[in-house]
């Protein structure tokens, strides 16, 4: 599902029209990526949580010539999915 897909759904889920729906999931996003680069969680209780991650400084390895490089240490998010989220993922079809 892309972006415009997902905007469709929820707009025929909620009968809002397409234009304010994307307004509203434009905004979700933005909130959620400012929060956690903020290094703030973010919790959405059912669907799973957002939060800053760290990733520490290691060597790696060109794949195609095997040289080894250096890898800076980078800030990530992680998400976990939240129990209803995960049960409807394993619902019998």
């Amino acid at each position: 599902m892309n972006r415009r897909e997902l905007i469709d759904a929820v707009a025929f889920a909620t009968g809002l029209n397409r234009d304010i729906t994307g307004e509203v999931i434009d905004g979700l996003i933005a909130a959620i990526m400012k929060a956690v680069a903020r290094g703030d969680t973010v919790q959405l209780i059912g669907f799973g949580s957002f939060s800053p991650g760290k990733r520490s400084a290691r060597v790696g390895r060109n794949p195609v010539t095997g040289e080894e490089i250096n890898l800076a240490a980078t800030r990530t998010v992680k998400f976990t999915a939240g129990k209803h989220f995960k049960d409807v993922v394993n619902a019998p079809r």
